[in-house]
Order: C-alpha cells, then structure tokens, then sequence
C-alpha cells in the first residue's frame, strides 16, 4: 500500500483547517467515531457497512471512493469484501488509521488527504459507488460537495450518503420539562453555537445544518435519482433522559440515502433549477 497522498490544496476556509486539526485530535484520543474495524466487523465485512444490502450483496472488484471516511474502517471493510478502494479525509490522523488497519490486515488502499468539496486528484466517472459517512455537517456548503460526488461517479454507479437530520443539530441536547426543544433556527448561516460533545455532536468540530432541501434536492440536482432513504433507529426506550438512545426517541439523528447517477441521456431531460 502507498503511502498516503496528500492532494490538499491550500485551506479553502479557516473551516476546513480547523476541522481537520479537531479530527486529528479525535484520532489521536481514540474517540468512538475515530476507531478501526475489529475482528468481528472482519466476519461479514459487505454486511457491517452494507446491512441494507443497497450494493447488491458483492463489491468484488468494483471501484469504490470512502469519501471522508477516515478512521480504519470503511476503507478496510470495503478492501476485505474485494473493492478497490480510495480513501479521502481531511485528516492524516484519520487516513494513518486507514494505512495501519490496511497493513494490519495485508489490504491494499489508496489514501488520499483532501477536502471532500474539491477532489481534482480523482478522474471522472472513475469509481462505481461512492460511500460517505456522515460529514456533510463539517462544510458551510453541500452542492460543491454533491457535483464533486456526480463528477466521479460513473452513469448508473450508486452514491450511499448519511448526514445529521437537520432537526436534531436543531434541538437541545438535554430535555427540559416539555421535551427536546429546538434551540437553533433552521433557516441559518454560519457554523452553529458551540456545544458540549456528545454522540452527535463532535467535540472540537465547527458543524453546518443543511436544511433538508439542501440535502435531499441538492443530491438530486447534482445529477442523481434517489432511490431510498432511511433513518437508522438509534431509540431507546430504556435509555435514562439525556443519553443519546432516550434523546433519538424523538429527534432521528441521521439520515442514510441511496442515490443512482443518472446515465448521460437522463443528465440531459433533467431540469436543475438553481
């Protein structure tokens, strides 16, 4: 495996420098999102990052972009299940976990340190599906992101996202006598209020909310077709007031999408309205 490439062009905001030292911090701390895939995620590695069975049940040589997804995990799995395998984060500390677990475990992956809106290293239509955890929250704007996305997904390849629901880094993140209440409004510039760290909220991490026409319409005026969306279920009802399991019960953290690029006749009858 080669070492890690590091394609970052000069800082495009404070943003983008700031959250990528507050990742490499992560990493160094181990925190929950920063920790390589173990052996029981080696078992069924498609099944750990595919439970859905969006991707058809076999990645087997197909060319597959982790777009900032650092860590040791996504890239590992998708390796282990035959994929050829790029990884793009703004983080080294993110992208050693990466070459480590791929060394680890005799994986070849290619590593690559960029920011996930501007990726000229990577060629056109050069990967079949493109899977990207949640991070979207961590630029100002999502459509760079999305045509980005669009420009190196080859016509009919399958675009796997998940982002923060904009009502929950709306909402409070303890409940009060009448609930979750909505702290921030949605209609909104800027990186959010500062915030106590908690499973969604990362500590150290400047987040955007991106309302859900940004999200949903922004995929779909990149050039994609939707082909199912989910909100993974985190409730739990045992769950004491305040921790994330009792606080999902009435905010869905996430949403996960399944989109299709569309072939190059369907890129041409598609309306964008911008």
């Amino acid at each position: 495996m080669s070492e890690t490439e590091n394609c970052a062009t000069p800082e495009r905001t404070v943003t983008g420098g700031h959250n990528a030292r507050a990742w490499d911090a992560l990493a160094k701390r181990q925190a929950a999102l920063a920790r390589p895939a173990n052996d029981k995620d080696f078992r069924d590695p498609l099944q750990t990052v595919d439970p859905l069975r969006w991707l058809g049940g076999s990645v087997a040589g197909r060319h597959v972009l982790c777009l900032a997804a650092g860590g040791g995990r996504q890239s590992a799995l998708y390796a282990a299940a035959g994929a050829v395998v790029t990884v793009v984060d703004i983080s080294s500390e993110m992208l050693s976990l990466d070459r480590e677990v791929a060394a680890a475990r005799g994986l070849d992956v290619r590593t690559v340190q960029a920011s996930m809106d501007a990726l000229p290293m990577l060629a056109d239509r050069q990967f079949d599906v493109v899977v990207h955890p949640v991070s979207t929250c961590y630029v100002a704007e999502v459509m760079p992101v999305f045509h980005e996305v669009a420009r190196v997904t080859r016509p009919d390849g399958v675009y796997v996202s998940q982002h923060k629901s904009p009502v929950s880094l709306q909402s409070g993140l303890r409940p009060t006598d009448e609930g979750y209440l909505l702290r921030e409004p949605y209609y909104r510039t800027g990186p959010l209020k500062a915030s106590e760290p908690s499973r969604v909220r990362e500590r150290g991490t400047l987040e955007f909310l991106h309302r859900w026409e940004e999200l949903v319409g922004g995929i779909c005026r990149a050039g994609f077709l939707i082909e199912d969306l989910v909100e993974p279920l985190h409730a739990d009802p045992s769950a004491d007031p305040g921790n994330f399991g009792h606080r999902s019960q009435y905010v869905a953290p996430y949403l996960r999408i399944k989109a299709r690029r569309a072939s190059a006749d369907s890129d041409k009858s598609v309306l964008r309205i911008e």
